[in-house]
């Protein structure tokens, strides 16, 4: 179902912040379902797409997941290291490329089948980022170094080698509170079967 988008009428755009990612200020007119328009004033992240995997290894049932320092998590004041499934920005490649790298960055795994499973927004309200995710099956034997990230961008990845079961279970206890890492791991216990067919 399309939307018409002549509801939608930018106003202005105002830069806040050009650091890491931009950040700008929005003021467009828009008009309701009941024909009625409105001045709203939004403020949005402009960050740039991303890609995401889940390794699972099939025949021991095991998923490879990587725990890192996360700001946010810290400002908050919840536990700042933070379990997550393989990802990162695209940087112009093509989403499989992307990941490729990024998974073999982090965990040291070379890949070998790489399935798209699905892409989403992840904060829609105010983060442009869209997020593509993958799947692919390893072994042992694709394991080619000890991963952990880019020591030039000062990257600290832990990886971690869990079961599929264990994993699951750390999103109801609070361990897993990362949402990219919780949609991958409730589509692999969808998907189980034909993942260990």
């Amino acid at each position: 179902m399309t939307e018409r988008n002549d509801r939608v009428n930018i106003v202005s755009e105002k830069t806040l912040s050009d650091g890491w990612t931009r950040l700008s200020n929005y003021e467009l007119d828009y008009t309701d379902r009941g024909g009625e328009t409105h001045r709203l004033h939004r403020e949005i992240y402009h960050k740039s797409e991303a890609a995401c995997i889940l390794l699972h290894d099939a025949r021991r049932d095991t998923v490879v997941l990587v725990k890192q320092f996360r700001l946010p998590a810290y400002l908050s004041g919840k536990p700042p290291w933070i379990v997550e499934v393989p990802a990162g920005l695209l940087d112009e490649d093509h989403p499989e490329d992307a990941i490729r790298r990024e998974a073999m960055e982090e965990t040291g795994y070379r890949l070998r089948d790489v399935r798209f499973v699905f892409k989403a927004f992840m904060s829609p309200g105010a983060i442009t980022e869209l997020v593509h995710f993958f799947h692919a099956p390893i072994d042992l034997s694709d394991r080619i170094n000890g991963g952990g990230g880019l020591a030039e961008e000062h990257e600290d990845i832990e990886v971690l080698e869990l079961p599929l079961g264990e994993a699951v279970a750390m999103i109801g206890s609070g361990d897993i509170i990362d949402a990219k890492t919780i949609m991958l791991l409730q589509w692999a216990v969808i998907n189980r079967a034909s993942l260990t067919s």
